[in-house]
């Protein structure tokens, strides 16, 4: 199965930003791009893309041991940028090194399941709203949230997600950091 570790913003952050992305779509060429649903709205901690059914017991369990030794942080949904002109997302704020530490130590804890991990990149916390095909015009959409920070909330579970299913997104499993219950 397809498989990714990521944070997920709470039901108001997520309300809150799909009145933010309403404005977006009124703007001119709104109507080409390919916007996500606000329910796979996620921070992606480290892509594992396919994994073998037979990696999932170590990978859970590396998982659940580096949740044990995060604590909870603050976060929030704040401005927004693109990636190659093809895709839109809106970034975080908060407590960003923690969440950085978390993305590390997830994709280490992939890595030591034996899941091949994709060449390191530096980690950009980001929240993916709309794709195009052409690598062109997302910049206005981008100004547009440059101002928007939503309410700050905590962070206290790492979260394992299945891609491809119906829904789109299927939540696994998922841990509580270190004293976040």
């Amino acid at each position: 199965m397809k498989l990714f570790a990521a944070v997920l913003p709470p039901p108001e952050a997520v309300h809150e930003l799909a009145r933010v992305t309403a404005t977006l779509h009124m703007l001119p060429g709104a109507d080409t791009l390919r916007w996500t649903g606000r329910a796979g709205w996620h921070y992606t901690l480290a892509f594992m893309g396919q994994v073998d059914d037979t990696l999932i017991p170590a990978l859970e369990a590396g998982l659940a041991h580096t949740a044990r030794h995060h604590e909870p942080f603050e976060l929030s949904i704040a401005g927004g940028g693109f990636f190659g002109g093809k895709v839109l997302w809106a970034g975080a704020g908060g407590q960003l090194t923690a969440m950085a530490g978390l993305a590390a130590d997830t994709r280490a804890a992939a890595q030591q399941a034996g899941i091949a991990m994709e060449e390191y990149r530096p980690y950009v916390p980001h929240l993916t709203l709309a794709t195009r095909r052409t690598a062109t015009g997302l910049r206005r959409y981008a100004d547009a949230l440059a101002g928007h920070v939503s309410d700050p909330w905590t962070v206290r579970e790492l979260v394992l997600v299945r891609s491809g299913t119906d829904p789109r997104y299927e939540v696994v499993a998922a841990w509580p950091l270190a004293s976040g219950t």
